[in-house]
């Protein structure tokens, strides 16, 4: 793939990302109003991670821009600034929609909200190490093992921490919440392969430039899914529960 190739290819899934954040945005707005307060906080919850994103995906895109046209350094730090903002919005989301035990959903939001916010922080930590080497003692490997530890506390709550309630859902919602579920773990699994991508790059026959570019892509498709898609998820769950089911 040339330069111009793979410049183009990001910028296209930046662009694609930006569209998807902005008009999610106005879709889940919009869609808050015809639930019944005590079903709204959760799709609220959706309006602002997109936002939050739409924001960021702008200063992501326009340093991506920089990059490939005046070789400035790509701002990578954008990413983490917003997953370290949106991450535990989107655990607070799926908690708040199911309508849990109120001692259990503090319980839930409260640690895993602290969860997330380290799985970021750490992998952020990982991000800003040498990236040539992904050998066991390697900083980024590292970094990246101590943020999945995190990651898979998330899951063990989110998962089993709550499968007694879940089972006491009716079966429409049971069975958006196991979808729900398969675009949490294929979503929130891309990132930590897209991490080792450059590093690997060259064990798997690719360039720098191929690790580089599928990191942004992949980054950015998981992005979309574990936002706009995650929360149409969540706002169906909501219209479930807003109608009685």
């Amino acid at each position: 793939m040339s330069a111009a190739d793979a410049y183009q290819l990001v910028y296209n899934f930046m662009s694609l990302a930006i569209a998807a954040m902005g008009a999610s945005f106005f879709f889940f707005v919009s869609a808050r109003g015809a639930l019944k307060e005590g079903n709204r906080m959760a799709v609220t919850l959706s309006a602002v991670v997109v936002l939050i994103a739409f924001y960021h995906y702008v200063r992501i895109f326009d340093s991506w821009v920089a990059f490939g046209t005046t070789g400035a350094p790509f701002n990578e730090a954008y990413r983490y600034v917003d997953w370290l903002l949106t991450v535990p919005l989107l655990v607070a989301e799926l908690v708040l929609v199911l309508k849990l035990d109120k001692k259990l959903e503090s319980t839930l939001i409260k640690r895993n909200v602290v969860y997330a916010f380290l799985m970021i922080a750490t992998g952020y930590v990982g991000e800003m190490t040498n990236i040539t080497s992904v050998d066991l003692a390697s900083p980024r490997t590292i970094w990246g093992a101590i943020s999945s530890v995190f990651f898979v506390l998330i899951l063990r709550d989110l998962f089993g921490g709550i499968d007694a309630s879940i089972k006491k859902q009716s079966k429409d919602i049971q069975g958006i919440f196991k979808i729900l579920r398969v675009v949490l773990i294929a979503t929130w699994g891309v990132y930590p392969i897209a991490y080792l991508l450059p590093a690997i790059a060259g064990n798997l026959g690719l360039t720098a430039q191929d690790g580089l570019v599928l990191k942004q892509v992949g980054y950015t498709i998981a992005d979309i899914l574990a936002k706009p898609g995650y929360g149409l998820l969540i706002w169906k769950i909501a219209t479930l529960k807003n109608s009685g089911r």
